[in-house]
């Protein structure tokens, strides 16, 4: 349907208008020519109503009363973990390929033995790196549902903590210096994610932030 369609008003003919006389066969119809115009508006073909009023610069949702305008922690904590272990999967499994052939390279090995022995690198890698994004994935989502729930809240505060308390329990079982280690570099992680967070909502400062 073109527009120049729905620039036209919205009118109406009214019924046609028979004059009486004593010979039924004499009868005739008399038309109006005048049309009765509404508004000189844009409307609807289908329905009287102005179609500019419904034309909104960002979507709309109902929500709940008292429910938020974003998901929580603990309804992102699933989409964050099969993320990771997915993520995890493809760069242990390219990993997984390209040590394959430089092994296989090496001990020259061609054919069947070949073949076999780049799907035990892709296999091994691959699980090995999923496992391990997927374990750090864990640990953050449930640091953050905790702090959520603790704290009745939800801001960088949590996401410093729990990027912290996660790089210091995935290293707390390999001494107090690697532990340390761990905690700095998630520490440091969380905190850059923070500062990206903060100049996002400096720019768009119509658009709520989306912690994660």
């Amino acid at each position: 349907m073109s527009d120049d369609y729905l620039r036209k008003p919205f009118s109406i003919a009214p019924s046609p208008t028979v004059l009486a006389v004593d010979d039924p066969q004499t009868a005739t119809t008399n038309y109006t020519p005048a049309t009765s115009t509404f508004s000189s508006a844009p409307v609807s073909p289908y329905l009287n109503y102005d179609s500019r009023f419904l034309q909104q610069a960002q979507p709309e949702f109902i929500f709940p009363e008292g429910a938020n305008k974003q998901r929580g922690r603990f309804e992102l904590a699933f989409s964050q973990i099969g993320s990771s272990v997915m993520i995890g999967g493809g760069i242990g499994g390219l990993a997984g390929v390209y040590n394959g052939f430089k092994a296989t390279n090496a001990l020259n090995q061609t054919g069947k033995l070949r073949r076999t022995q780049l799907i035990n690198h892709i296999m091994k890698q691959g699980s090995g790196t999923a496992n391990t994004l997927g374990t750090l994935a864990v640990l953050y989502s449930a640091c953050g549902v905790l702090l959520q729930y603790a704290r009745d809240q939800d801001d960088n505060v949590n996401t410093i903590i729990a990027g912290s308390a996660t790089g210091l329990l995935y290293k707390s079982t390999a001494g107090l210096r690697k532990c340390a280690l761990g905690g700095a570099i998630g520490l440091g992680i969380s905190s850059l994610y923070c500062l990206y967070l903060l100049s996002q909502e400096n720019n768009n400062t119509n658009s709520s932030p989306k912690f994660l």
